[in-house]
């Protein structure tokens, strides 16, 4: 089972385990680390799974898709590392990934 290694916003750092084909905000979610939103569910229309890819792990990932690109851009937190989690398919290549929750927008 693929692990996530997850920072909330209190900065201590989570294990969690991810079953391969749910989407990394599922599986953050499912761990009970409630303050990471996903308002929309995971359909890619708001920004509240918003979460920052650690920096060897950015290019690992598919690259953004023009629809996630479009609601990032308009995050006030926005980085290069900026990813929607519920975009992030998980799968054996992720174990190990590393993400932090952004900030909660205002």
């Amino acid at each position: 089972m693929p692990r996530l290694i997850v920072t909330p916003r209190n900065g201590e750092t989570v294990t969690v385990n991810a079953e391969a084909g749910r989407s990394v905000m599922e599986s953050i979610r499912n761990a009970g680390i409630e303050e990471l939103l996903a308002l929309c569910g995971g359909a890619c229309a708001c920004a509240t799974c918003h979460v920052y890819v650690a920096p060897e792990w950015v290019d690992r990932l598919p690259p953004r898709s023009q629809a996630e690109s479009d609601l990032l851009e308009g995050v006030t937190h926005f980085t290069d590392a900026s990813r929607l989690s519920c975009q992030l398919k998980v799968s054996p290549a992720l174990d190990g990934l590393k993400v932090t929750i952004a900030p909660e927008e205002q």
